[in-house]
């Protein structure tokens, strides 16, 4: 029964890697890496990061499958709680983590009437339509 939720938990996580990978937020995963192979040796976390940085290499320009990567990862996270079961609580998190768009979005707004059309002070020219307006 163990060892079904060590590989649930690991997936999870995996599956959570793979979506910091395609979102194009690694900095953040390496954080969340460095954060759980602390409780490993200097050499595991070298280890863990450089597989990080190449399988995010590999999965953007379609070097290898994010299946591929995530049963890697699932494997590695496994391994790893089984020789390091204290940091199984940092792995069950990542598995929960949200994960960002890596998107910016941009709303619209429209004004009516006259007046400033900023919440505060600006300064400078807009042009609406071909008119200028200066503020």
């Amino acid at each position: 029964m163990l060892d079904d939720v060590v590989t649930s938990v690991a997936t999870g996580a995996a599956g959570n890697i793979i979506a910091y990978m395609m979102s194009g937020e690694l900095d953040a995963l390496r954080a969340q890496i460095t954060r759980i192979f602390r409780h490993g040796s200097e050499q595991e976390r070298a280890t863990a990061l450089h597989a990080l940085q190449d399988d995010a290499i590999a999965v953007t320009q379609q070097g290898k499958t994010t299946a591929e990567v995530s049963a890697q990862w699932t494997q590695i996270l496994a391994s790893f709680m089984d020789v390091h079961p204290e940091s199984t609580r940092e792995i069950e998190k990542l598995s929960y983590l949200p994960i960002g768009t890596g998107a910016i979005v941009i709303g619209s707004q429209q004004q009516h009437g006259i007046g400033p059309v900023y919440g505060g002070n600006h300064y400078g020219d807009n042009t609406f339509q071909g008119s200028k307006l200066c503020l």
